[in-house]
């Protein structure tokens, strides 16, 4: 078979030819579908035993290619096993580690003394900041950030126009980055 005709081929004709015994159509399969199983598996782990794992993925997709069924596509068949490997995986991670090392408790991500001092400090200073905006600025930087409220619901809330309200937000913003650049000067 021609080149061009591995690249143009759909995926179940190239698992046709794999299962005939044309392993050259397993490559361009392979091809196909590892950049995505590797993203997959970055994201899921940073980069930690990625290779290794799409290695194991793609070699029992190989040996179970005779079990692929049409009913899905072959990206979501391929999918599925890669998932269930990265599962094997942590499960064999699991049965690694000792007891105290499975039920130690998990870092605390709450701050320390010091970073709750600072916290403290810089909501201290956002304050004095939004005291010196209007009060109709103030109340737009509040619903915005920190009650975290849509444009939409704002200018429902507030019976103004949609983009006025984005206007004022932006204006809002921008006196309250003047006062604080001014403040560390």
């Amino acid at each position: 078979m021609e080149i061009a005709d591995y690249i143009v081929a759909d995926d179940r004709r190239l698992v046709e030819l794999v299962l005939g015994g044309d392993d050259a159509a397993f490559e361009y399969l392979f091809d196909r579908y590892h950049e995505a199983i590797r993203r997959l598996f970055m994201q899921r782990m940073g980069g930690i035993d990625v290779d290794d794992l799409l290695q194991e993925t793609f070699i029992k997709v190989y040996i179970n290619l005779h079990r692929y069924r049409a009913d899905y596509t072959f990206g979501q068949w391929v999918y599925t096993i890669a998932r269930n490997t990265f599962v094997d995986f942590l499960r064999r991670r699991q049965d690694d580690l000792s007891i105290d090392e499975r039920f130690a408790a998990p870092a605390s991500n709450a701050p320390t003394p010091e970073e709750s001092v600072i916290n403290l400090q810089q909501r201290r200073q956002l304050e004095n900041y939004l005291e010196r905006l209007s009060p109709h600025y103030r109340r737009l930087i509040e619903m915005r950030f920190f009650e975290e409220r849509s444009y939409e619901e704002i200018a429902a809330k507030l019976a103004l126009p949609l983009g006025t309200v984005k206007t004022q937000i932006h204006r809002a913003r921008g006196r309250l980055c003047r006062l604080i650049k001014q403040g560390e000067e």
